[in-house]
């Protein structure tokens, strides 16, 4: 299960990123491209699993947005999200250009404000 993986990946990353305060998080969000091949049940699930064996973030909350997938047009310099993964632009021309909806990031993160007042 690669869920499992990105979650580790997620607290290693937050670990690094606040080394004196990633204790003190109680809301981890994301936001996951369509395109990004991950399954907001699933990575939910692997999260739970995670903070299961890690008890210091048992209070931690995590929260999936999936983003859509947006292409750029070139014939008509516009940008247009992708509907039933047709890569083609209301105006009838093919497009390559992805835009959004291939990433997988951390888009915020909420600490305990008690420990930080």
């Amino acid at each position: 299960m690669h869920e499992l993986s990105i979650v580790k990946d997620i607290f290693q990353t937050l670990e690094d990123a606040y080394p004196d305060t990633y204790k003190d998080i109680v809301k981890i969000e994301i936001q996951a491209g369509l395109l990004s091949n991950i399954q907001p049940i699933l990575i939910q699930n692997a999260f739970e699993a995670y903070v299961e064996e890690f008890k210091e973030y048992q209070d931690v909350e995590l929260e999936v947005t999936i983003l859509p997938i947006i292409a750029y047009c070139k014939s008509c310099n516009k940008n247009f999200e992708v509907q039933l993964h047709r890569f083609v632009c209301e105006c009838g021309n093919p497009s390559d250009k992805i835009i959004q909806g291939e990433e997988l990031k951390i888009s915020k993160v909420t600490f305990n404000k008690k420990n930080h007042e």
